[in-house]
């Protein structure tokens, strides 16, 4: 089984699409969302969600009756995740795990505990299995939800015998990008010809190589900025990455993205369809 994981320095460059158009064209092959922190691969996929768990990667303050209400917590919480009431309490939305109210108590009466953080789900769309996940709003440890979405589309790819693993990355150069290139083949970096984005492109395929990851680069929209897109050829040039297409600027597409037609048509995803052939 390989394992292909589409990648971008940030967000909006694309990856989404095509990473979608990607899984229609590979056959048999498990595709993972690992951009939990904004996830939206389902929205063109629309799968039909098999299994949903809960994930539990966070840790949260509670006391207990223990408490004495002393208020020391209270003073010492910079997040005001403390609640004084007439018997004092935690507002898990804004408690941020750091345990300094559990470190410093007099009488021992928090306790750190596990909360859900998140969903993951097991799902069955048109093309294959996918596995997808969702943090919850202002929650963190996404690069260990990456890690589990990973690991849970790994297990499926092996029990359904595919030959190929796809992964739409988290953006970025983060913790939840580099739990997304884990194991990775290949890497397709997703570029767009901005001056950014140049910036952008650089750092993370200087992340990839780092973990010793193959990249090949592709640049999308890349006749809104010829100069641009000559200068990201060379810097892949420079940098040892193969450039395997481009993607024309294609109005057609955010006019299908608005009805949710998919797989797109017409020449954007052509260049998807050509790039995925040379990858293939």
């Amino acid at each position: 089984m390989r394992q292909i994981t589409v990648i971008s320095g940030k967000g909006g460059t694309g990856k989404t699409t095509v990473t979608a158009m990607f899984t229609s064209l590979a056959g048999n092959a498990v595709t993972a969302d690992c951009d939990v922190d904004a996830p939206n691969l389902h929205i063109l996929l629309r799968p039909k969600v098999v299994k949903e768990e809960p994930f539990k990667g966070s840790r949260k303050a509670f006391i207990t009756d223990e408490c004495s209400a002393c208020g020391l917590c209270y003073d010492l919480c910079r997040f005001d995740a403390i609640v004084p009431d007439d018997v004092y309490s935690v507002d898990e939305t804004r408690c941020e795990g750091c345990a300094l109210c559990f470190n410093a108590c007099p009488q021992k009466a928090v306790e750190m505990r596990i909360a859900e953080s998140g969903k993951i789900f097991i799902s069955e769309t048109y093309y294959g299995p996918m596995v997808h996940a969702m943090l919850y709003p202002g929650e963190e440890n996404s690069g260990m939800l990456v890690s589990e979405v990973r690991e849970r589309a790994k297990l499926i790819a092996g029990e359904k015998r595919a030959k190929l693993l796809l992964v739409d990355g988290a953006p970025g150069i983060g913790c939840p990008v580099i739990a997304s290139l884990a194991n990775t083949d290949v890497a397709v970096v997703i570029a767009e010809p901005t001056l950014s984005g140049i910036s952008d492109m650089e750092r993370v395929i200087k992340l990839a190589k780092h973990f010793r990851v193959d990249c090949v680069a592709a640049i999308n929209k890349y006749d809104l900025n010829p100069e641009m897109t000559s200068k990201i050829e060379e810097v892949c040039r420079d940098m040892g990455v193969e450039v395997v297409g481009r993607i024309v600027y294609d109005s057609a597409i955010p006019e299908q993205l608005s009805r949710l037609s998919f797989p797109f048509k017409g020449e954007a995803a052509k260049a998807i369809t050509e790039i995925w052939n040379s990858l293939r």
